[in-house]
Protein backbone atom coordinates (compact mmCIF):
# COMPACT_ATOMS: atom_id res chain seq x y z
CA UNK A 1 0.00 0.00 0.00
CA UNK A 2 3.01 2.32 0.45
CA UNK A 3 4.05 2.31 -3.20
CA UNK A 4 0.91 4.00 -4.61
CA UNK A 5 1.11 6.58 -1.81
CA UNK A 6 4.77 7.34 -2.67
CA UNK A 7 3.94 7.64 -6.36
CA UNK A 8 1.13 10.05 -5.62
CA UNK A 9 3.47 12.27 -3.59
CA UNK A 10 6.04 12.33 -6.36
CA UNK A 11 3.39 13.19 -8.90
CA UNK A 12 2.12 16.02 -6.71
CA UNK A 13 5.63 17.40 -6.24
CA UNK A 14 6.35 17.18 -9.95
CA UNK A 15 3.11 18.97 -10.71
CA UNK A 16 3.97 21.70 -8.16
CA UNK A 17 7.41 22.32 -9.66
CA UNK A 18 6.00 22.42 -13.19
CA UNK A 19 3.42 24.99 -12.18
CA UNK A 20 6.04 27.04 -10.31
CA UNK A 21 8.42 26.97 -13.27
CA UNK A 22 5.62 27.97 -15.63
CA UNK A 23 4.65 30.89 -13.42
CA UNK A 24 8.28 32.00 -13.10
CA UNK A 25 8.72 31.95 -16.87
CA UNK A 26 5.47 33.85 -17.29
CA UNK A 27 6.50 36.48 -14.75
CA UNK A 28 9.92 36.83 -16.41
CA UNK A 29 8.29 37.38 -19.78
CA UNK A 30 5.74 39.80 -18.34
CA UNK A 31 8.32 41.98 -16.52
CA UNK A 32 11.48 41.59 -18.59
CA UNK A 33 10.06 42.17 -22.04
CA UNK A 34 8.63 45.61 -21.20
CA UNK A 35 11.85 46.46 -19.31
CA UNK A 36 13.98 45.57 -22.32
CA UNK A 37 11.62 47.48 -24.56
CA UNK A 38 11.80 50.54 -22.30
CA UNK A 39 15.61 50.34 -22.26
CA UNK A 40 15.73 50.21 -26.07
CA UNK A 41 13.36 53.16 -26.27
CA UNK A 42 15.51 55.10 -23.78
CA UNK A 43 18.65 54.42 -25.80
CA UNK A 44 16.87 55.45 -28.98
CA UNK A 45 15.72 58.76 -27.45
CA UNK A 46 19.22 59.45 -26.11
CA UNK A 47 20.76 58.70 -29.50
CA UNK A 48 18.34 61.09 -31.20
CA UNK A 49 19.12 63.87 -28.69
CA UNK A 50 22.89 63.46 -29.08
CA UNK A 51 22.60 63.37 -32.88
CA UNK A 52 20.49 66.53 -32.86
CA UNK A 53 22.94 68.36 -30.60
CA UNK A 54 25.92 67.25 -32.68
CA UNK A 55 24.21 68.47 -35.86
CA UNK A 56 23.54 71.90 -34.36
CA UNK A 57 27.04 72.11 -32.87
CA UNK A 58 28.61 71.44 -36.26
CA UNK A 59 26.73 74.44 -37.61
CA UNK A 60 27.21 76.74 -34.61
CA UNK A 61 29.30 75.87 -31.50
CA UNK A 62 26.87 77.70 -29.19
CA UNK A 63 23.33 76.33 -29.61
CA UNK A 64 20.53 78.89 -29.25
CA UNK A 65 17.67 77.42 -27.25
CA UNK A 66 14.13 78.45 -26.44
CA UNK A 67 11.96 77.01 -23.69
CA UNK A 68 10.94 73.85 -25.59
CA UNK A 69 14.48 72.95 -26.65
CA UNK A 70 15.81 73.59 -23.16
CA UNK A 71 13.24 71.37 -21.47
CA UNK A 72 13.66 68.57 -24.02
CA UNK A 73 17.44 68.52 -24.45
CA UNK A 74 18.76 69.88 -21.15
CA UNK A 75 16.23 69.17 -18.41
CA UNK A 76 14.49 65.98 -19.56
CA UNK A 77 16.19 62.57 -19.19
CA UNK A 78 17.83 60.52 -20.55
CA UNK A 79 21.11 62.42 -20.85
CA UNK A 80 24.72 61.21 -20.82
CA UNK A 81 26.24 64.59 -21.66
CA UNK A 82 26.79 67.89 -19.85
CA UNK A 83 25.45 71.19 -21.15
CA UNK A 84 27.03 74.53 -20.29
CA UNK A 85 24.24 77.09 -20.65
CA UNK A 86 24.69 80.85 -20.72
CA UNK A 87 21.56 82.73 -19.71
CA UNK A 88 21.77 86.20 -21.19
CA UNK A 89 19.93 89.23 -22.57
CA UNK A 90 21.52 90.32 -25.85
CA UNK A 91 18.74 92.38 -27.38
CA UNK A 92 19.64 96.04 -27.84
CA UNK A 93 16.69 97.32 -25.83
CA UNK A 94 17.98 95.40 -22.79
CA UNK A 95 21.16 97.54 -22.83
CA UNK A 96 23.23 94.80 -21.20
CA UNK A 97 26.82 95.68 -22.08
CA UNK A 98 28.18 92.92 -19.86
CA UNK A 99 26.04 90.36 -21.70
CA UNK A 100 27.68 91.31 -24.99
CA UNK A 101 31.17 91.04 -23.53
CA UNK A 102 30.42 87.70 -21.86
CA UNK A 103 28.91 86.36 -25.09
CA UNK A 104 32.12 87.12 -26.99
CA UNK A 105 34.19 85.18 -24.44
CA UNK A 106 31.67 82.32 -24.43
CA UNK A 107 31.84 82.09 -28.24
CA UNK A 108 35.65 81.96 -28.10
CA UNK A 109 35.49 79.14 -25.55
CA UNK A 110 32.91 77.14 -27.52
CA UNK A 111 34.86 77.53 -30.76
CA UNK A 112 38.05 76.41 -29.01
CA UNK A 113 36.27 73.22 -27.90
CA UNK A 114 34.47 72.62 -31.20
CA UNK A 115 37.66 72.75 -33.28
CA UNK A 116 39.83 70.98 -30.72
CA UNK A 117 41.30 67.57 -31.46
CA UNK A 118 39.78 66.36 -28.17
CA UNK A 119 36.23 67.34 -29.19
CA UNK A 120 33.60 64.76 -28.15
CA UNK A 121 29.88 64.63 -27.41
CA UNK A 122 30.50 64.66 -23.64
CA UNK A 123 29.77 68.36 -23.38
CA UNK A 124 27.77 70.94 -25.36
CA UNK A 125 27.48 74.73 -25.18
CA UNK A 126 24.12 76.48 -25.33
CA UNK A 127 22.57 79.85 -24.62
CA UNK A 128 19.10 81.02 -23.62
CA UNK A 129 18.24 84.64 -24.35
CA UNK A 130 15.69 86.24 -22.05
CA UNK A 131 13.57 87.43 -24.99
CA UNK A 132 13.53 83.92 -26.49
CA UNK A 133 13.12 81.89 -23.32
CA UNK A 134 11.69 84.03 -20.53
CA UNK A 135 9.80 80.95 -19.29
CA UNK A 136 13.15 79.27 -18.62
CA UNK A 137 14.27 82.23 -16.49
CA UNK A 138 11.02 81.97 -14.52
CA UNK A 139 11.36 78.21 -14.14
CA UNK A 140 14.87 78.60 -12.67
CA UNK A 141 13.94 81.68 -10.58
CA UNK A 142 16.66 83.63 -12.33
CA UNK A 143 16.61 87.44 -12.21
CA UNK A 144 20.05 88.46 -13.48
CA UNK A 145 22.13 88.01 -16.59
CA UNK A 146 24.59 86.85 -17.72
CA UNK A 147 24.65 83.60 -15.74
CA UNK A 148 26.51 80.38 -16.55
CA UNK A 149 25.19 77.02 -15.28
CA UNK A 150 26.52 73.52 -15.85
CA UNK A 151 23.79 70.89 -16.23
CA UNK A 152 25.64 67.64 -15.49
CA UNK A 153 25.11 64.34 -17.24
CA UNK A 154 23.61 62.82 -14.10
CA UNK A 155 21.45 64.49 -11.51
CA UNK A 156 20.54 68.12 -10.98
CA UNK A 157 22.96 71.07 -10.91
CA UNK A 158 24.63 71.58 -7.54
CA UNK A 159 25.77 74.82 -5.97
CA UNK A 160 29.18 74.62 -7.63
CA UNK A 161 27.58 74.19 -11.06
CA UNK A 162 26.66 77.89 -11.10
CA UNK A 163 29.63 79.96 -12.24
CA UNK A 164 30.69 82.75 -9.86
CA UNK A 165 30.79 85.51 -12.44
CA UNK A 166 31.28 88.36 -9.99
CA UNK A 167 34.30 86.66 -8.42
CA UNK A 168 36.05 85.04 -11.40
CA UNK A 169 35.07 87.35 -14.23
CA UNK A 170 33.89 86.11 -17.62
CA UNK A 171 37.14 85.55 -19.52
CA UNK A 172 37.19 82.35 -21.58
CA UNK A 173 40.19 81.04 -19.65
CA UNK A 174 38.42 81.39 -16.29
CA UNK A 175 35.27 79.68 -17.57
CA UNK A 176 37.41 76.87 -19.03
CA UNK A 177 38.99 76.25 -15.60
CA UNK A 178 35.54 76.09 -14.02
CA UNK A 179 34.35 73.62 -16.69
CA UNK A 180 37.41 71.43 -16.09
CA UNK A 181 36.60 71.38 -12.39
CA UNK A 182 32.94 70.44 -12.93
CA UNK A 183 33.19 68.04 -15.91
CA UNK A 184 36.84 66.89 -16.13
CA UNK A 185 36.89 68.24 -19.69
CA UNK A 186 39.96 70.38 -20.31
CA UNK A 187 39.59 73.04 -22.99
CA UNK A 188 42.58 74.91 -24.38
CA UNK A 189 41.37 78.39 -25.25
CA UNK A 190 42.55 79.58 -28.65
CA UNK A 191 41.88 83.23 -29.31
CA UNK A 192 41.73 84.76 -32.79
CA UNK A 193 44.82 86.85 -33.58
CA UNK A 194 44.65 90.43 -32.32
CA UNK A 195 47.02 92.81 -34.04
CA UNK A 196 45.94 95.92 -32.13
CA UNK A 197 48.49 95.40 -29.37
CA UNK A 198 51.55 94.98 -31.62
CA UNK A 199 50.42 97.90 -33.79
CA UNK A 200 50.04 100.20 -30.78
CA UNK A 201 53.44 99.11 -29.44
CA UNK A 202 55.02 99.72 -32.81
CA UNK A 203 53.39 103.16 -33.01
CA UNK A 204 54.61 104.05 -29.51
CA UNK A 205 58.17 102.96 -30.32
CA UNK A 206 58.02 104.95 -33.56
CA UNK A 207 56.90 108.09 -31.70
CA UNK A 208 59.62 107.67 -29.07
CA UNK A 209 62.21 107.02 -31.77
CA UNK A 210 61.05 110.10 -33.68
CA UNK A 211 61.30 112.31 -30.59
CA UNK A 212 64.78 111.01 -29.79
CA UNK A 213 65.86 111.63 -33.38
CA UNK A 214 64.51 115.19 -33.37
CA UNK A 215 66.18 115.91 -30.05
CA UNK A 216 69.37 114.02 -30.85
CA UNK A 217 71.46 117.19 -30.44
CA UNK A 218 70.12 117.73 -26.92
CA UNK A 219 69.43 114.62 -24.82
CA UNK A 220 69.04 116.38 -21.50
CA UNK A 221 65.30 115.64 -21.46
CA UNK A 222 66.18 111.99 -20.75
CA UNK A 223 67.60 113.12 -17.40
CA UNK A 224 64.56 115.22 -16.43
CA UNK A 225 63.63 114.12 -12.92
CA UNK A 226 60.13 115.54 -13.13
CA UNK A 227 59.34 113.55 -16.26
CA UNK A 228 60.59 110.29 -14.80
CA UNK A 229 58.79 110.97 -11.52
CA UNK A 230 55.52 111.61 -13.36
CA UNK A 231 55.89 108.39 -15.39
CA UNK A 232 56.64 106.37 -12.25
CA UNK A 233 53.68 107.93 -10.45
CA UNK A 234 51.31 107.03 -13.30
CA UNK A 235 52.56 103.44 -13.22
CA UNK A 236 52.10 103.20 -9.44
CA UNK A 237 48.58 104.63 -9.60
CA UNK A 238 47.62 102.20 -12.37
CA UNK A 239 48.91 99.19 -10.43
CA UNK A 240 47.42 100.17 -7.07
CA UNK A 241 44.00 100.76 -8.62
CA UNK A 242 43.72 97.09 -9.72
CA UNK A 243 44.51 97.21 -13.43
CA UNK A 244 46.56 94.00 -13.27
CA UNK A 245 43.68 92.22 -11.54
CA UNK A 246 41.44 93.29 -14.44
CA UNK A 247 43.95 91.96 -16.95
CA UNK A 248 44.13 88.57 -15.23
CA UNK A 249 40.46 88.05 -14.27
CA UNK A 250 38.69 89.94 -17.05
CA UNK A 251 35.80 91.33 -14.96
CA UNK A 252 32.85 93.21 -16.52
CA UNK A 253 33.02 97.00 -16.78
CA UNK A 254 29.87 97.39 -14.68
CA UNK A 255 26.73 95.45 -13.83
CA UNK A 256 23.25 96.41 -14.94
CA UNK A 257 20.21 94.73 -13.46
CA UNK A 258 18.07 93.66 -16.47
CA UNK A 259 14.85 94.15 -14.50
CA UNK A 260 15.40 97.43 -12.66
CA UNK A 261 17.94 98.95 -15.04
CA UNK A 262 20.11 100.02 -12.09
CA UNK A 263 23.83 100.10 -12.94
CA UNK A 264 26.41 99.22 -10.28
CA UNK A 265 29.94 100.55 -10.78
CA UNK A 266 31.23 99.32 -7.39
CA UNK A 267 31.14 95.61 -6.60
CA UNK A 268 29.55 94.85 -3.26
CA UNK A 269 32.09 92.19 -2.29
CA UNK A 270 35.73 92.41 -1.27
CA UNK A 271 36.48 89.36 -3.42
CA UNK A 272 35.77 91.01 -6.78
CA UNK A 273 35.68 94.34 -8.61
CA UNK A 274 34.43 95.98 -11.80
CA UNK A 275 36.60 97.73 -14.38
CA UNK A 276 34.76 100.99 -13.70
CA UNK A 277 35.63 100.58 -10.04
CA UNK A 278 39.36 100.56 -10.82
CA UNK A 279 38.97 103.76 -12.83
CA UNK A 280 37.19 105.42 -9.92
CA UNK A 281 39.87 104.28 -7.48
CA UNK A 282 42.55 105.53 -9.88
CA UNK A 283 40.88 108.95 -9.97
CA UNK A 284 40.59 109.12 -6.17
CA UNK A 285 44.19 108.04 -5.64
CA UNK A 286 45.26 110.65 -8.15
CA UNK A 287 43.30 113.32 -6.28
CA UNK A 288 44.93 112.39 -2.96
CA UNK A 289 48.36 112.37 -4.61
CA UNK A 290 47.80 115.79 -6.19
CA UNK A 291 46.76 117.14 -2.81
CA UNK A 292 49.94 115.84 -1.21
CA UNK A 293 52.06 117.33 -4.00
CA UNK A 294 50.43 120.73 -3.47
CA UNK A 295 51.10 120.52 0.27
CA UNK A 296 54.75 119.67 -0.34
CA UNK A 297 55.09 122.52 -2.83
CA UNK A 298 53.42 124.94 -0.41
CA UNK A 299 55.95 124.01 2.27
CA UNK A 300 59.10 124.12 0.11
CA UNK A 301 58.31 126.61 -2.68
CA UNK A 302 59.89 130.08 -2.92
CA UNK A 303 56.63 131.68 -4.07
CA UNK A 304 54.97 134.50 -2.15
CA UNK A 305 53.06 133.63 0.99
CA UNK A 306 49.62 134.25 -0.58
CA UNK A 307 50.07 131.66 -3.31
CA UNK A 308 51.53 129.19 -0.85
CA UNK A 309 48.45 129.56 1.39
CA UNK A 310 46.16 128.90 -1.59
CA UNK A 311 48.18 125.80 -2.50
CA UNK A 312 48.02 124.60 1.11
CA UNK A 313 44.26 125.03 1.36
CA UNK A 314 43.72 123.37 -2.04
CA UNK A 315 45.98 120.47 -1.07
CA UNK A 316 44.19 119.89 2.22
CA UNK A 317 40.81 120.06 0.45
CA UNK A 318 41.84 117.51 -2.18
CA UNK A 319 43.25 115.08 0.38
CA UNK A 320 40.20 115.31 2.64
CA UNK A 321 37.67 115.06 -0.18
CA UNK A 322 39.19 112.19 -2.17
CA UNK A 323 40.37 110.23 0.87
CA UNK A 324 36.85 110.43 2.30
CA UNK A 325 35.38 109.10 -0.96
CA UNK A 326 38.00 106.37 -1.07
CA UNK A 327 37.12 105.29 2.46
CA UNK A 328 33.42 105.20 1.55
CA UNK A 329 34.19 102.70 -1.23
CA UNK A 330 36.23 100.64 1.21
CA UNK A 331 33.34 100.57 3.69
CA UNK A 332 30.86 99.50 0.99
CA UNK A 333 33.05 96.51 0.09
CA UNK A 334 34.17 95.51 3.59
CA UNK A 335 30.88 95.44 5.46
CA UNK A 336 31.22 96.17 9.15
CA UNK A 337 34.38 98.25 8.77
CA UNK A 338 34.25 100.49 11.87
CA UNK A 339 36.10 103.60 10.71
CA UNK A 340 34.78 106.53 8.71
CA UNK A 341 35.92 109.99 7.70
CA UNK A 342 33.60 112.94 6.95
CA UNK A 343 31.50 111.91 3.91
CA UNK A 344 32.33 108.22 4.20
Amino acid sequence: MAKPHLGANMAARWSFWCVSATMAVALFIVYDVPSASAQRKKEMVLSEKVSQLMEWTNKRPVIRMNGDKFRRLVKAPPRNYSVIVMFTALQLHRQCVVCKQADEEFQILANSWRYSSAFTNRIFFAMVDFDEGSDVFQMLNMNSAPTFINFPAKGKPKRGDTYELQVRGFSAEQIARWIADRTDVNIRVIRPPNYAGPLMLGLLLAVIGGLVYLRRSNMEFLFNKTGWAFAALCFVLAMTSGQMWNHIRGPPYAHKNPHTGHVNYIHGSSQAQFVAETHIVLLFNGGVTLGMVLLCEAATSDMDIGKRKIMCVAGIGLVVLFFSWMLSIFRSKYHGYPYSFLMS
